[in-house]
């Protein structure tokens, strides 16, 4: 496959083929993120997109999952989408499922009408980044939308059809904001309900400003029983019936796997036996 630059997907798209539809990511300024700083956002030409599905056509018998990349795919005109997914069923009719990041500010640019003619073509799960749901820690992160706007956005992908996918970053309030940004996260996680909840844990990767802040000592990362102490707080304050939750990513210093609410308190108890005895990720496992 053409890539350009490193390529991110989420963890759930591990085996999906993946192709760029754009090129890093629309908004490309949160200070706790490195993911696509090497990079100047642009759309591909969209006759380059489809030939790699052509690519990939003749390169894979069988493709069961596409992810549409970067940072930002749904930032595409409504039209140009509609001609990716139409090529999609076209070239590859056993894909079972087609994927995206979406951004709230390109969730938001769309209609009803257009996210629905979306999840016609295909389109069946868009990954949304809450980060946090304190309008402050948002603030902080330069994030560029408010908690109102992801919100709207989650909810408008739900009533398109589509399945929503929704990540929040423990830590990211430092000492200073963790019991505010696990209450009101999770107030807004209980607006959404989204389909899948992904709960990561705040590292440093790259020079970001978030980084040098902590360097500084104007920002202070928690340890580890700190993080567990957030998530419990977070996990006893949300009601979100039906969500999967995961908190299994390589940066989690804890492994929780549930169904809200129907295991919401055995996680909660998992997370109470850690913080008397232990048993933590080790530093240096984190990211593996």
């Amino acid at each position: 496959m053409r890539y350009e630059g490193r390529v991110f997907r989420p963890p759930s798209e591990a085996y999906s083929l993946i192709v760029q539809v754009t090129v890093g990511c629309s908004h490309n300024k949160c200070t706790f993120c490195d993911m696509y700083k090497e990079k100047r956002f642009h759309l591909r030409k969209l006759e380059d997109v489809l030939e790699d599905f052509n690519i990939a056509r003749r390169q894979y018998r069988y493709i069961e999952r596409v992810f549409l990349a970067d940072g930002d795919a749904l930032i595409r005109k409504t039209e140009d989408l509609a001609v990716i997914l139409k090529h999609i069923r076209k070239v590859i009719p056993e894909c079972q499922r087609v994927t995206s990041y979406g951004s709230p500010k390109s969730i938001l640019t769309k209609s009803p009408e257009d996210l629905a003619l979306l999840h016609s073509l295909g389109l069946e799960m868009i990954y949304l980044g809450l980060e946090s749901g304190n309008e402050q820690v948002l603030k902080h992160i330069n994030k560029g939308v408010t908690v109102e706007d992801i919100v709207r956005a989650g909810q408008m992908v739900k009533d398109a059809g589509m399945k929503l996918s929704v990540t929040a970053i423990s830590g990211l309030g430092g000492t200073e904001m963790w019991k505010e940004h696990a209450i009101d996260t999770a107030k807004a996680f209980s607006r959404m309900k989204p389909d899948y909840i992904g709960l990561l844990t705040l590292m440093f990767e790259g020079d970001v400003p978030l980084r040098r802040e902590c360097e500084e000592g104007k920002f202070h990362l928690l340890t580890a029983p700190q993080v567990a102490k957030e998530t419990l707080l977070m996990l006893e304050h949300i009601d979100s019936e039906g969500s999967v939750f995961r908190s299994n990513h390589a940066s989690n210093y804890l492994t929780l796997k549930g169904t809200l609410n129907r295991d919401r308190e055995a996680m909660c108890e998992q997370i109470r036996t850690a913080l008397e005895r232990g048993g933590y990720k080790k530093e240096y496992f984190r990211a593996l």
